[in-house]
């Protein structure tokens, strides 16, 4: 999704929605070339395989514009490595009606990367596709899978037509300077398929998905989007926006045609919607169950909200966690004990940039991205919660235990682990004990104010 400031700004030029059956023929010479990079590109990279570490978003709202991210991404790709980040999601690459200044959430040119003027400027926000294929080479070679985020529900920037559906003049003609994927009035709602859709953003014009014309060029065709992000770029896997605005199937056709990690924006607090989603498209989500219970704890200040229901404990291996990402990006005083429970708990935790790199402590992350990469295994138990205490165990080799404390006075609790007569240690600096466990695993560990504690065996 994307801030709706920016789109209200966007949509006053774009008053209606729609597009045309026939597909203009593409430059010949725009397909070789297109053809020849995708033969040559990344053929000897190596890729990391997703979910096993952590998530970077490398990227927030309104990043400097001036077509210099891409460059300052790459930059810091070695030192993320280094860190222990397994992929980056980066914002929609490709070129949008808003140009220069768009964060790519207006898609207009799927085929555009930086190398045609039109929509006010040849590079995007971002940079150049010079720029970007640098970028994802620079990842991989650091062993860093690089995730795209795909717009599928909508598009803007067309030019005024005809609409036969309307009856009326709408802003549903797209002829892209790639001369790619053309689109006209019958590509959007409402059309010959529906007359309306729910799926309809911002006042966007509204793709239809179930259109065979626009699911060619979409997935299957040998040049679709899918196959020119994948095999003429190198990205490596999709990050899907809003996708409340279609079927699950679509995310399904999608990556049975490319494969690779792929994660759904599907912005809903109900747990059980997520996983039926999850279910439904066979990709993961973003936990916005977890987000908003985590909210009501660290925020609210009431850790027994971490009893709730989250999509991590319906389907752990299909839940993206996160604190915050370009839509929310607030700061709010238990947001490192916010990291300190994404990382130490099932799911696939992610880092929002601006945390990482300006707004809090770097070293206290990098300790955290440690521990959840060498001791957060195996299954979660929650051994006590209350307004100012949370403990969880999980259970894996070597596993680990995590105190979590909101109150203003230092906390001690004896707890029960899985490790018999060992001692133990607390790896993330905020106590200096090494305790030793009972024959039957039971231990005394403590807990600073307003902070966390992470124990495990040495």
């Amino acid at each position: 999704m994307k801030k709706l400031n920016l789109y209200a700004v966007l949509a006053s030029s774009i008053l209606f929605f729609s597009s045309c059956e026939q597909e203009k023929i593409a430059s010949e010479e725009i397909q070789n070339q297109n053809t020849l990079r995708s033969q040559t590109k990344n053929s000897n990279t190596t890729k990391a395989q997703v979910g096993g570490k952590v998530m970077m978003q490398a990227f927030y709202w309104d990043v400097p514009a001036g077509g210099t991210w891409w460059e300052t991404i790459e930059n810091k790709i070695p030192a993320w490595s280094n860190a222990g980040i397994d992929a980056i999601w980066v914002p929609p690459a490709s070129k949008a009606q808003n140009g220069p200044f768009s964060m790519g959430y207006d898609p207009f040119d799927y085929y555009d990367f930086g190398d045609f003027n039109q929509m006010g400027s040849t590079e995007t926000r971002f940079g150049s596709r010079t720029e970007l294929q640098s970028m994802i080479s620079t990842a991989h070679s650091n062993n860093i899978s690089v995730i795209a985020d795909i717009v599928l529900n909508h598009n803007s920037g067309g030019a005024s037509e005809n609409n036969p559906y309307t009856g009326t003049s709408t802003y549903t003609d797209y002829d892209p300077a790639s001369g790619l994927f053309y689109r006209s009035a019958a590509d959007f709602h409402p059309n010959d398929y529906h007359s309306n859709d729910s799926g309809v953003f911002g006042g966007f014009a509204d793709l239809c998905h179930d259109k065979t014309y626009v699911q060619d060029w979409l997935w299957n065709k040998p040049n679709s989007v899918a196959k020119y992000y994948k095999n003429t770029m190198g990205f490596d896997g999709w990050r899907f926006d809003y996708v409340k605005g279609f079927a699950p199937w679509v995310v399904n056709s999608w990556t049975d045609e490319v494969g690779g990690f792929a994660v759904g924006e599907y912005w809903d607090g109900n747990a059980a919607t997520l996983e039926a989603w999850v279910n439904q498209s066979g990709a993961s989500a973003f936990d916005f169950a977890c987000y908003y219970r985590m909210k009501d704890a660290f925020e609210g200040n009431d850790l027994s909200r971490l009893q709730d229901d989250m999509l991590w404990k319906r389907k752990p291996m299909k839940a993206v966690t996160f604190v915050t990402n370009h839509d929310t990006d607030e700061i709010y005083t238990g947001k490192m004990l916010a990291y300190a429970y994404i990382m130490t708990h099932e799911g696939y935790p992610t880092v929002f940039y601006q945390d990482y790199e300006e707004w809090l402590d770097k070293d206290k992350l990098n300790n955290l991205i440690w521990i959840h990469n060498n001791k957060a295994g195996g299954s979660t138990d929650i051994l006590h919660a209350d307004q100012d205490e949370y403990v969880a165990r999980r259970n894996g080799a070597p596993g680990l235990i995590v105190y979590l404390n909101d109150s203003n006075s230092r906390l001690e609790r004896w707890v029960p682990t899985n490790w018999y007569n060992q001692t133990i240690k607390e790896y993330t600096g905020n106590s200096n004990w090494q305790p030793t466990t009972q024959g039957d695993g039971w231990v005394k560990i403590e807990v600073p104010a307003n902070s966390y504690s992470i124990w495990s065996t040495l």
